[in-house]
C-alpha cells in the first residue's frame, strides 16, 4: 500500500515528523520580546518558545492567550495574569475568595436576577457596579439598589458584562505596588467622592501594611500567577481587608518611585525571567 504524505507537510510523513534523523537536534527555544515580532511569527511558534512582555490584544482577542498556552509557548507574565489584568469580571470569578462578600460577575440578565435574589436575602441595598474594561474609577458606579441596575440593563442602557458588589460606606482604599523585592503601599482618600482614585480627585499618603494585608497580597498574586502587580485593597469600617482589583500595570501617581524607576524595575524583572527561563530550557536539570 502506498503511503500518503502527511497533510501538514508535503515532504515529511510518518515518523519523519517526529525524528528528522539520528543526529537531529531540536531547535533552541525562540525568544520574543515585542508584539510586532510575535504577530509576524505567530504560526511558527513552537512548544518551549518564550514570549516576554504583555501581549497587545484587542478586546476580543483573548483567545490568542489560550492558543499560545495550548501550543506550549511560555509567557511571562503568565497568560492567567494577563487575562486577569484585562477583565474585572474574570477577577470577580477567579479571585472571589479574596474579594468582598457577595461580589459577583454578571454576564447576562439571568445572572443579574440571581444576584438580585442573593442580595435581597442578604439585606444588601446600595450596590456598586464596575464595567469590565474601564479603569481609573471611570467605570465605577454607585446605585441605591440592584433593582436600578436591573432596570437599566434590561432596557439596554447599561452594558454587560459587569461586576456587582455591596457598597461599603466609610471604607478606605490602599494601593500596593509589588515589583520584585520592591514593596510600596499608600492610602488613597477622597472626602468628596466614594471613588478614591487619584484620577477622580483623591489624595495619597504612604502607609504600612499589616502582616495580614501582606499575606493577602501574596495569596492573590500566587493565585493569579502575577510576577509583579498593582493591587488595590479595601479596608472596611470594621477593619476587614479585601481585594478590589489587581493588574500588571497601573497608575503610579502617589507612589514614591518615579516613572523611570518603575520602567527600570519592570525591565529588570523581565530580564531575569529571560535568563532564568531560557537557561532552564537549554540546560534541564
Amino acid at each position: 500500500m502506498q503511503r500518503r504524505p502527511h497533510p501538514v507537510s508535503p515532504t515529511l510523513s510518518g515518523n519523519a515528523l517526529l525524528n528528522h534523523g539520528p543526529g537531529h537536534r531540536p531547535a533552541a527555544p525562540r525568544l520574543i520580546t515585542d508584539n510586532d515580532t510575535l504577530r509576524s511569527s505567530w504560526h511558527d511558534l513552537k512548544a518551549g518558545d518564550l514570549v516576554i512582555g504583555r501581549l497587545r490584544l484587542a478586546p476580543t482577542e483573548e483567545y490568542l492567550l489560550l492558543d499560545l498556552v495550548e501550543r506550549g509557548v511560555r509567557l511571562f507574565p503568565t497568560a492567567l495574569a494577563q487575562q486577569l489584568s484585562r477583565s474585572k469580571t474574570c477577577q470577580a470569578q477567579l479571585l472571589a475568595a479574596f474579594m468582598p462578600p457577595d461580589t459577583v460577575a454578571i454576564h447576562d440578565l439571568h445572572g443579574l436576577l440571581a444576584a438580585m435574589n442573593r442580595f435581597g436575602a442578604a439585606g444588601v441595598t446600595r450596590v456598586v457596579t464596575k464595567h469590565d474594561r474601564k479603569n481609573a474609577g471611570l467605570g465605577v458606579h454607585l446605585w441605591p439598589s440592584i433593582e436600578e441596575v436591573f432596570n437599566l440593563c434590561s432596557c439596554g442602557s447599561l452594558a454587560l458584562p459587569l461586576v456587582v458588589q455591596p457598597f461599603f460606606p466609610g471604607a478606605s482604599d490602599i494601593r500596593v505596588i509589588v515589583l520584585g523585592e520592591y514593596r510600596e503601599a499608600y492610602q488613597r482618600h477622597n472626602p468628596n467622592n466614594f471613588r478614591h482614585n487619584l484620577h477622580c480627585g483623591g489624595t495619597s499618603q504612604p502607609c504600612a501594611l499589616t502582616p495580614a494585608q501582606q499575606n493577602l497580597c501574596e495569596q492573590v498574586m500566587a493565585r493569579g500567577k502575577f510576577p509583579y502587580a498593582h493591587i488595590d485593597l479595601m479596608v472596611t469600617e470594621t477593619g476587614a481587608t479585601y481585594l478590589t482589583e489587581i493588574n500588571l500595570r497601573g497608575g503610579i501617581r502617589g507612589a514614591r518611585l518615579t516613572a523611570e524607576q518603575y520602567r527600570e524595575m519592570v525591565t529588570a524583572i523581565h530580564e531575569q525571567a529571560r535568563r532564568t527561563k531560557v537557561t532552564t530550557t537549554l540546560n534541564p536539570r
